[in-house]
C-alpha cells in the first residue's frame, strides 16, 4: 500500500510541475506564432531516468489534458499536436535510452526526443489537419529548432540529474 501512494505521489508531482511549465511558457515570447520551447519536456525526460516509462506516459497525458484545460487549448489542434508529439517523443527517448543507454546523455535523448516531436507534429498537420505532405519541406527548418531546444532542455535535464543526491541515484537503473 505504501508503494502503491508513494508512485501515485510521484505522478502527481510529477505531472503538477509539468503543467506548472506548460502554462508558465505560454507567457515566454515565442519566436514563431506557432513555435513553443518545450521546457516542460525537462520533467517529462527527468521522470523517464527516475521513474521509468509507464509513469512518464501518464505524466505526458497528463501534463497534455490539465494544461490544456488551464490554457484553453483542450481538444484543438494544439492540444493534438501536444499530445501526439509528446507521446512518440517519450517512445523515441525510452526506446533510445534502453537500447544505447551509455551511447547518448540526457542531451542527446533530449534532441532525438524534440526531432520526434516535431517530425510527429508536422505529419499530424499533414496528415490529419491539411491533406498534404508539402508542409513537410519544413522539417529541415524544424531539425534545426529541434536540435536548439532539445540541446536547451537536454542541458537543463542533465544539471538537474546530476545534483540528484547519490542516495536517490542508487535506485536508478540508468547512470546518470
Amino acid at each position: 500500500m505504501q508503494l502503491q501512494s508513494r508512485r501515485i505521489a510521484e505522478i502527481a508531482i510529477f505531472s503538477a510541475s509539468a503543467v506548472v511549465v506548460y502554462v508558465f511558457e505560454t507567457f515566454i515570447p515565442k519566436p514563431f506564432p506557432w513555435m513553443r520551447f518545450g521546457f516542460a519536456n525537462i520533467i517529462i525526460l527527468i521522470s523517464l531516468y527516475l521513474l521509468g516509462f509507464r509513469i512518464s506516459i501518464l505524466v505526458v497525458i497528463l501534463k497534455s489534458v490539465l494544461g490544456g484545460m488551464i490554457v484553453g487549448n483542450l481538444f484543438t489542434p494544439t492540444f493534438i499536436f501536444s499530445i501526439s508529439g509528446g507521446i512518440i517523443s517519450l517512445i523515441t527517448m525510452a526506446l533510445i535510452l534502453a537500447a544505447v543507454p551509455r551511447f547518448f546523455s540526457p542531451l542527446g535523448i533530449s534532441i532525438w526526443g524534440a526531432l520526434a516531436h516535431n517530425l510527429t507534429q508536422l505529419l499530424v498537420a499533414s496528415l490529419v489537419f491539411i491533406g498534404r505532405f508539402e508542409v513537410l519541406h519544413l522539417f529541415p527548418f524544424f531539425i534545426i529548432l529541434s536540435v536548439i531546444t532539445g540541446s536547451i532542455t537536454g542541458i537543463i535535464s542533465l544539471i538537474v540529474l546530476r545534483r540528484i543526491p547519490k542516495k536517490i541515484k542508487a535506485n536508478i537503473k540508468v547512470k546518470i
